[in-house]
């Protein structure tokens, strides 16, 4: 049995997907990156080793991916987000035109050709405005759990009117509307719809046509997907494994690497196309 792997090392939280040669997932892992990316990599490698009961010579080819991608010292190549979010999305949901990516640190838009290839993408990555990391920062200012905000916005009947969407003035604006003495619920359903519309305005860039495919880990964030949804007017792909699609879509490429040097009688263990878009 041939297998490959993918390791998705992001700003956040480093993912992992290990795949046997019929293009099956055997194992997932999920860690936080840390200020260590190198170990982060490397114990989430590890950690999806031991989940799919696995020996790392039975791994034919690793590739990463994520912003962390050149310290995965252990791999065979790099292969940018972009390109393996396109991949992994196609792999879930094959009619995907479009992905929707939205991560701790960035948020990018993708659209993908018949074969899961990327035909062109926009990214916002200078600013934090749209991203987990300001969906974290309206949840302290709360004081509320990261992964509860989602379900409480559902329960928005009056969602406030954000005056900004940049991180660094979001608590000023929440103080001053439970000031005001607005519900929570309406104030994270303001946040939601505040991110969404950014989110859209900023993928309308590269053409959103569907199926639309919803990425990252905010992907997991029920409040902002039917956010998105309403102000698309249209239904968003989301898996279960949406979280993991950057690895997932690396795992994809590393088998085929993988296949190849099989069938060619090698096995290729240098960085080889290390910094392509594949």
């Amino acid at each position: 049995m041939i297998y490959a792997a993918g390791i998705d090392v992001g700003s956040t939280q480093t993912k992992g997907i290990i795949i046997d040669q019929d293009q099956r997932i055997i194992a997932r892992a999920l860690g936080m990156t840390g200020a260590n990316v190198t170990r982060a990599g490397a114990n989430c490698f590890n950690e999806a080793l031991k989940l799919a009961n696995v020996k790392r010579e039975d791994v034919r080819y690793v590739v990463g991916t994520g912003y962390g991608r050149y310290k995965v010292t252990f791999g065979d190549a790099q292969i940018t987000e972009i390109s393996c979010h396109a991949r992994g999305a196609y792999y879930l949901f094959p009619n995907t035109k479009t992905v929707i990516d939205m991560g701790g640190q960035d948020a990018k838009g993708i659209k993908v050709g018949a074969g899961g290839e990327v035909k062109d993408f926009v990214m916002n990555d200078k600013c934090a405005a749209g991203t987990g990391r300001f969906l974290g920062s309206a949840a302290e200012a709360l004081l509320l759990n990261l992964d509860d905000i989602g379900e409480i916005a559902l329960k928005a009947k009056n969602p406030v009117r954000l005056t900004t969407v940049c991180t660094v003035f979001v608590e000023s604006d929440i103080m001053s509307y439970l000031a005001q003495n607005k519900k929570v619920e309406d104030i994270l359903g303001g946040v939601h719809s505040a991110i969404a519309a950014r989110t859209i305005s900023l993928v309308r860039r590269v053409g959103i046509e569907p199926e639309v495919t919803f990425t990252g880990g905010v992907s997991r964030n029920i409040g902002m997907v039917r956010a998105l949804e309403e102000k698309l007017g249209l239904k968003l792909n989301v898996s279960p494994d949406s979280h993991y699609v950057g690895a997932l879509g690396a795992s994809l490429f590393a088998l085929e690497r993988a296949l190849a040097g099989a069938s060619s009688g090698t096995h290729e263990t240098t960085a080889a196309g290390a910094g392509t878009t594949a």
